[in-house]
């Protein structure tokens, strides 16, 4: 069934947020309780996509300052629409950040670790970047378990194409699981690491609710249904209609549930 090559790259916002930026703006408050951060600190949003976690951290943390680094013109523009001149927004990518060393107290990223080509790099940029004593935290999905709208596509994808199995989220990002995420941020020098599960739901008004953001294209699983033949695509579609179970009033709910990682930089400055 597998068509032309998937791409994991994420270009326009308006799909990403019919998708799943929908969700993410669920879980981002949600994970800035739990950092439970002192106003008045500067912050830094790595991959910041459309600004969800941006304007989260505008609306409950009181920042002094708050940068968001995103590669994506498409979404810095979305990001920019919505969050004005309240956050600087600068092109790079988490490899090569455009800030000074220790110029953050905070530096987070959502949905993005497992997309970071060279997660050594990343991290070690991210703790370069934020100051001593301060905190570098993340969040990912649980693509394996948890993040059931992900993962069902991939389960009905692979029942029927055997070949998508290599595609599933739940196996190409072993990053996003509890044990792998503290091992990372140790690794990266980090101390005081911990990892939470962050769950909300998900609510869908009906099943084309959940199923046409699957054709945005965009991120690996729309790209795969949008690879495949007609035939295929909706023998898909109607694989997945037949494994959910609607409410009486034709809603569907499922868990979105995301792994977050804090750890602290250590007040000396590392070697």
């Amino acid at each position: 069934m597998v068509g032309k090559p998937i791409s994991d790259s994420w270009e326009r916002g308006s799909p990403y947020e019919r998708y799943i930026g929908r969700w993410s703006r669920r879980v981002a408050p949600q994970f800035l309780a739990w950092l439970d951060a002192p106003a008045g600190r500067r912050w830094l949003d790595v991959g910041c996509g459309t600004g969800a976690l941006s304007a989260a951290i505008l609306d409950h943390c009181a920042p002094s300052a708050v940068v968001g680094v995103e590669p994506s013109e498409g979404f810095r523009t979305l990001a920019a629409s919505s969050l004005g001149t309240r956050a600087t927004l600068l092109p790079g990518d988490a490899a090569a950040l455009p800030l000074d060393d220790a110029a953050v107290d905070f530096t987070v990223c959502a949905l993005v670790l497992n997309f970071v080509p060279d997660l050594r790099a990343g991290l070690a940029e991210m703790v370069r970047v934020t100051a001593p004593g301060g905190v570098v935290a993340a969040y990912v999905w649980d693509y394996a378990q948890g993040m059931e709208p992900i993962r069902l596509f991939w389960d009905a994808a692979a029942a029927l194409d055997p070949a998508a199995a290599q595609l599933h989220e739940g196996r190409r990002f072993p990053l996003c699981n509890p044990a792998a995420l503290e091992a990372a941020f140790a690794d990266a020098g980090l101390g005081e690491v911990a990892v939470t599960a962050i769950d909300t739901p998900a609510r869908f008004d009906g099943f084309d609710d959940y199923w046409l953001p699957f054709l945005g294209g965009q991120g690996p699983a729309p790209a795969y249904a949008m690879s495949l033949p007609e035939g295929d695509r909706v023998r898909l579609r109607e694989s997945l209609r037949d494994s959910l179970a609607p409410a009486a009033d034709g809603s569907l709910t499922l868990m979105a549930r995301a792994w977050a990682v804090r750890g602290t930089r250590p007040a000396a400055a590392l070697g």
